[in-house]
């Protein structure tokens, strides 16, 4: 082919690509030609740099496809993308969102094919980039014309074109073409629209954030929020559901309140002034009660549809008070204080606690009377369900009362305030400083926010200085302090506060032999003064033993030493015997020897004066003597006779006891004697009463011995005698001591074998105790008995009464066996760790054994019980050890679990809440509760679908903290299934029905998701209806499944078909939303065909114009000058040209839906032309309401009666386009003008005008291309 010689203005060869071109001839062979097309310019390809040989040939070789078939399969291509652009435009809506999208579509397609063709290599299209990018900017003009539906006129150029040469034709009566250009034509006889545009749906709500609120002396009104999207209401009605009576109030909110609620609302910046704009008004209300919407009514008067919400309450503010607690308590007691908390449960209360100043909060969640049902705590917010029945007992208020016991261990100031309270609903109520300071400005009508317990340390006595064994002693008729030391159970005694003292008295001749009190003893009170703490005046001698002590606010106790002995002495008295003191040389008398028995309490002074005979002067002398007897040698210096007189005597009572007595006088009357002396005299001696004493005597003299002593007690002497002691020493023993105190063991003298008889001084002091030791148990609160805490230690108070330090105790305990403790106090504890009973058995102090108080031998000692939680059984399916099974529940719906408690409260739970839902994983959430009383509710979470497991892993209460080992976890299960849905597999498809029923059928497809078998809920609403009618379909076995409409519900014309409610075989049940995809039905009646033109009369020229109804395309038969004819009308529109005078008669119409033939007869007889106006001849835009109407007015010029023809197009969403012509109704008027009302959405403009004789139609107009028509309503 290379050579083939070739015309300088032929096509280019066809590039070849040699498979093995020879190396010697590869440059040669092309350079000619080469030279040859670049002189004569004649190549379409630019000169440029040989490419490697692998790329210089096509992308498919050309031994596979050759050269002119690849250009031949790429243009071919090209005319099949040319057809299906052709077609997408002529199937196209006029939708601006179909244009744009197939707009995008081709600009892909077309860049696609025009920048991948080269790189395939085909020969001769192989452009280059700047060709194919200008290709590329035709194309997508090209595009954009197709799609967007740019009339740039040319088919009407071309048409006007073709009128030009050939004239225009029409089909005529005859079924051939006709020019009609014959007729005059004047297109100011139709002139004007009304262009009808429907509002979005008009809609009002209530509460539509679901708010909480709440009314009382504060708040005294609530602000009811109403939602209005697109809609002008001139009248609200409300319904007031009374709390406590369950009467219905209606509340009826005129046009001139609502727009005094635009006008509030128009301040917020939220407010906008557009129509369409949704508007949140406020109606205040100030009685509680559960509120909704009953009906709303537009300006246009016709009800506007009303979003189901769940009601909105509106119930008294919570709030809570602390009740007035005893303002004085003691420590160790519980506080006792009661919060009352006022409002709809369940309720949460947070409190503070101010303890000397130092605060600490806490608050109680969950706070319900017991056996109360409530909603709110089972009940999602954000899967909330509009009630069927309003019930309102669960939401009155109510008043639960909530104990804190709380141990007072700390004396000074508690303070206990309220912060806040929130009640079911969320609404919260703050207390404020100002809130707490109004109560103390008013305290009488002021709410108890806080209340003050004023804590005080309890007192505590016992006696210093004076025990049994230890007796205070005093003068006869002489008064003392009973030395009471006053103490508390904090440090140091109660300074601001009087103690009152009680004690009783028992006289020392009325003690019982044990030295006890008698059976009646004397009772005594004593109370101190504030800030002075003075001690009781005592006289008589007796045992004094202190019983209570308490103060203003507070009982104390009694510590020991707690008995004081008080002794009255006897008197100091004196006798005397006198001996001669002879000088053993001379014999004669020296002086005299005054033995002195004295009675009293040593130590004595004795006061003697001695005078001499004929002496005017005397000498006062004293003597002291330590014991009870003395000896004192009178011994004058000088000669005389001598009067010796003892004056006065003074003891350690008693001092300058005056003695009278004429033996206490003695007149001077005057030999080596025996001695006798006690062996390791010690200064005294201690003895336990009922028990001797001996003693060991030493002798010397000439034996034998007998030996006199005395034992004196009271002022009472006992003389005793020891004869015939033939050894150096002796012993002897005193008899039983039955009587506590001091007693004296004198040695009085001692005889030797002669008979000489010698005083002695030698004397002994024994202490008797008065009382035995005695050990009891002390009482706690008036109880021998305590409650601990498991693993811990408590002590038990020892109440050890005489005796001296240490003491030994023995007791049994808990377990039984024997245990030993030595005490160091009177008011020693006891430290023990089991619990169980302890018994004191026996007591031993330092020196004497005791005995143990039969009345106060044993303590109780209990162990606090650990909390215990358990799950109500009542709404549980399935145990299997700690595990509980609860009923499955739909999704959204209300559900809780009651926690029942034993223990302590308040208690504290933590659980682990994990979720398996049906769709991706979730992560466990660590949750608290707290509970203030024994039961408590769980609310359950049922927000999303999935297997719900609650692990309660941890129990304390207000004594113990959790212990894995006293506490197995409880898991509580539950599955929650998700709501059924449903859903149109073609939304927005438009369905076919017949009038009357017929096989064939059209059936409309749905998808369900759930558990079958289903109800559905189908909601049909019919063109012109107000009130949709609800279809109910039942026992729908499967998840995809084709309903059927019943004739019954089904009206001429079209009609909407929403999904509103689906039900599942679980009892789950979804109601869908307003905004749910819908489909449509169309409902056709036997086709009909009617003129246009009321009249039989038309002009010649005129076109016989027929509506018609049904499915296109329709069959027309007629007949015309005798000739029967049948002629195909491809739209809603009939027309035939009227070319010549005769009569025109219709016999029948078929369409394609009903496929049946309806006969008539329509008879024309073929007679300046009508007029007609539309809203005064110019387009009027007018907006109305779904549900709503618009009068449309039409004015004629001509001859009545006139009959007219108006289409109803959809409008056009650009300036100049033309919408899709929806609806053709034909109407007849006798006046010159008529009103219509129209309720849908278009453009409304006359297409056809007629008088009494003549017609004429709008030129142009293509009327019934569509299919699905409607017929105008008209009311």
């Amino acid at each position: 082919m290379n050579g083939t010689p070739r015309m300088s203005s032929a096509f280019p060869s066809t590039p070849q690509t040699q498979r093995r071109p020879p190396p010697q001839y590869g440059g040669s062979q092309h350079m000619p030609r080469r030279s040859l097309n670049a002189s004569s310019g004649l190549s379409p390809v630019k000169s440029r740099s040989a490419p490697p040989e692998a790329e210089s040939g096509p992308l498919i070789p050309l031994d596979w496809i050759d050269a002119p078939s690849q250009r031949f399969y790429a243009f071919a291509l090209y005319l099949a993308l040319m057809s299906w652009r052709i077609y997408d435009w002529n199937t196209l809506q006029d939708s601006e969102e179909q244009s744009l999208w197939l707009f995008m579509k081709w600009l892909f397609i077309d860049g696609t094919f025009l920048f991948g063709l080269p790189s395939l290599r085909i020969p001769w299209l192989e452009w280059e980039s700047a060709t194919m990018l200008l290709l590329f900017l035709g194309h997508a003009m090209i595009d954009g014309i197709l799609m967007f539906q740019i009339d740039l006129r040319i088919p009407a150029g071309f048409a006007a074109v073709g009128r030009s040469v050939w004239g225009a034709y029409e089909m005529a009566v005859n079924e051939h073409n006709v020019n009609p250009q014959s007729v005059m034509h004047n297109e100011s006889l139709i002139l004007g629209r009304q262009i009808i545009h429907i509002l979005p749906e008009g809609s009002a709500t209530l509460n539509e954030d679901r708010e909480a609120f709440c009314v009382d002396g504060v708040r005294t009104e609530a602000r009811l929020p109403i939602t209005i999207n697109a809609t002008s209401p001139v009248s609200i009605d409300l319904v007031r559901i009374d709390l406590e009576t369950q009467a219905n109030e209606t509340i009826h909110i005129s046009k001139s309140q609502i727009k005094a609620m635009h006008k509030e609302a128009s301040r917020m910046i939220s407010y906008s002034d557009k129509p369409n704009e949704p508007k949140t008004l406020y109606h205040s209300v100030k009685k509680p009660g559960i509120y909704f919407l009953q009906k709303v009514v537009d300006e246009t008067n016709l009800e506007v549809s009303r979003k189901r919400l769940a009601h909105t309450a509106v119930v008294l503010c919570p709030k809570a008070i602390v009740k007035p607690p005893t303002a004085n308590r003691c420590r160790g007691e519980l506080s006792d204080v009661e919060l009352e908390v006022t409002g709809t449960p369940p309720l949460r209360v947070k409190y503070k606690k101010m303890v000397n100043k130092q605060p600490s909060e806490s608050s109680f969640e969950s706070i319900q009377p017991e056996d109360f049902y409530s909603p709110l705590s089972r009940q999602d917010h954000n899967a909330i369900v509009v009630p069927k029945r309003v019930d309102t007992e669960w939401a009155r208020t109510r008043q639960v009362p909530v104990p804190l016991s709380e141990h007072l261990g700390q004396a000074g100031n508690w303070v206990y305030t309220i912060d806040e309270v929130q009640d079911g609903f969320g609404n919260k109520v703050v207390y404020s400083e100002r809130d707490q300071e109004e109560q103390e400005r008013r305290p009488r009508q002021a709410a108890k926010l806080h209340q003050s317990i004023t804590v005080h340390e309890r007192p505590s006595v016992s006696l210093k200085g004076c025990t049994p064994q230890k007796p205070m002693k005093i003068a006869k008729g002489e008064t003392a302090d009973l030395p009471v030391q006053y103490g508390s159970t904090g440090k140091g005694s109660i300074m601001d506060a009087a103690y009152r003292l009680n004690y009783v008295f028992t006289p020392d001749t009325s003690l019982s032999a044990t030295g006890e009190h008698s059976t009646n003893p004397q009772n005594h009170t004593f109370e101190t003064a504030k800030n002075r703490l003075t001690q009781p005046q005592i006289r008589g001698p007796g045992l004094y033993t202190l019983t209570s002590v308490s103060t203003e606010f507070c009982p104390g106790e009694v510590l020991e030493p707690a008995s004081c002995l008080l002794q009255n002495p006897p008197e100091p008295g004196l006798t005397i015997n006198q001996e001669e003191i002879f000088d053993k040389c001379a014999g004669s008398p020296i002086g005299l020897r005054v033995d002195l028995d004295l009675v009293g309490t040593p130590p004595f002074e004795i006061t003697y004066k001695v005078k001499a005979k004929d002496d005017r002067h005397h000498s006062e002398g004293v003597e002291r003597v330590a014991g009870h007897r003395g000896q004192m040698e009178l011994t004058p210096r000088t000669a005389g006779h001598y009067t010796y007189e003892f004056l006065e005597i003074s003891d350690s009572i008693y001092k300058k006891h005056p003695l009278k007595g004429k033996d206490l006088r003695l007149e001077q009357d005057v030999k080596p004697s025996a001695s006798a002396q006690f062996v390791r005299l010690k200064d005294k001696y201690f003895s336990c009463i009922d028990e001797q004493v001996d003693f060991e005597v030493a002798l010397s003299g000439e034996r034998p011995f007998s030996v006199e002593y005395e034992i004196m007690h009271a002022g009472r002497r006992v003389k005793k005698q020891i004869e015939n002691i033939t050894g150096d020493r002796t012993t002897f023993s005193t008899p039983p001591l039955v009587e506590g105190g001091e007693y004296t063991v004198a040695l009085t003298s001692v005889t030797d074998r002669m008979g000489c008889k010698e005083f002695l001084k030698d004397e002994a002091r024994i202490s008797v105790r008065h009382q035995k030791p005695k050990v009891g148990f002390g009482s706690i609160d008036g109880r021998r008995s305590i409650d601990m805490l498991e693993g811990k230690r408590t002590e038990v108070p020892l109440r050890l009464m005489a005796g001296e330090a240490p003491w030994t105790v023995q007791y049994v305990d808990a377990a039984g066996r024997t245990q030993q403790l030595t005490a160091q106090k009177p008011n020693d504890r006891l430290t023990i760790s089991e619990a169980g009973t302890y018994e004191l058995v026996d007591l031993h102090d330092r020196i004497c054994p005791g005995q143990v108080d039969e009345s106060a031998n044993k303590f109780e000692v209990s162990l606090i019980p650990r909390p215990e939680m358990r799950i109500a059984r009542s709404d549980v399916t399935e145990v299997k050890g700690n595990v509980f099974q609860k009923e499955d529940i739909c999704e959204g719906d209300e559900d809780a679990v009651e926690l029942l408690f034993k223990g302590s409260p308040p208690y504290h739970v933590q659980y682990v809440q994990s979720v398996k839902p049906v769709s991706g994983t979730m992560a466990p959430k660590n949750k608290d509760l707290r509970a203030a009383l024994n039961v408590a509710s769980l609310r359950m979470d049922t927000a999303q679908a999935g297997a719900y497991e609650y692990q309660f892993g941890k129990l304390g209460d207000s004594n113990y903290d959790h212990s894995a080992r006293h506490f197995s976890p409880l898991v509580v299960k539950q599955k929650v299934h998700a709501r059924p849905s449903a859903a149109f597999k073609n939304p927005g498809k438009t369905y076919s029905y017949c009038s009357v029923e017929s096989e064939g059928e059209e059936v409309i497809p749905i998808t369900l998701h759930g558990a079958p078998p289903f109800s559905l809920e189908v909601e049909i609403k019919h063109l012109g209806s107000v009130r949709p009618e609800t279809v109910m379909l039942n026992d729908i076995k499967s998840t995809s499944t084709e309903i059927k409409i019943p004739h019954r519900s089904l009206h001429l014309g079209k009609s909407s078909v929403a999904l509103r409610r689906v039900t599942d075989s679980r009892g789950c049940s979804r109601t869908l939303d307003t905004t749910t995809p819908r489909v449509q039905i169309s409902v056709h009646d036997a086709p009909t065909i009617t003129p246009l033109e009321t009249t039989d009369d038309n002009c010649v020229g005129d076109r016989l114009n027929f509506g018609l109804s049904g499915t296109a395309p329709f069959t027309v038969f007629y007949t015309f000058e005798g000739h029967e004819r049948k002629a195909l009308a491809q739209t809603t529109t009939f027309r035939r040209l009227a070319e010549k005078p005769g009569t025109f008669t219709i016999t029948g119409v078929q369409d394609s839906a009903s496929g049946c033939r309806a006969g008539t007869r329509l008879v024309k007889r073929i007679h300046g032309m009508p007029s007609a106006r539309v809203s005064k001849g110019r387009d009027s835009y007018v907006d109305i309401h779904e549900g709503g109407e618009a009068e449309i007015l039409f004015e004629f010029g001509g001859e009545p009666p006139f009959e007219f023809t108006y289409t109803r197009s959809s409008n056009a969403e650009r300036k100049g386009g033309r919408g899709v012509v929806l609806d053709m109704r034909s109407e007849v008027s006798d006046e010159h003008s008529l009103r219509v009302a129209a309720h849908e959405e278009g453009t409304y403009e006359v297409v056809a005008i007629k008088d009494r004789f003549c017609a004429y139609s709008r030129p142009g107009v293509k009327v019934g291309e569509k299919s699905g028509q409607k017929k105008l309503g008209y009311y």
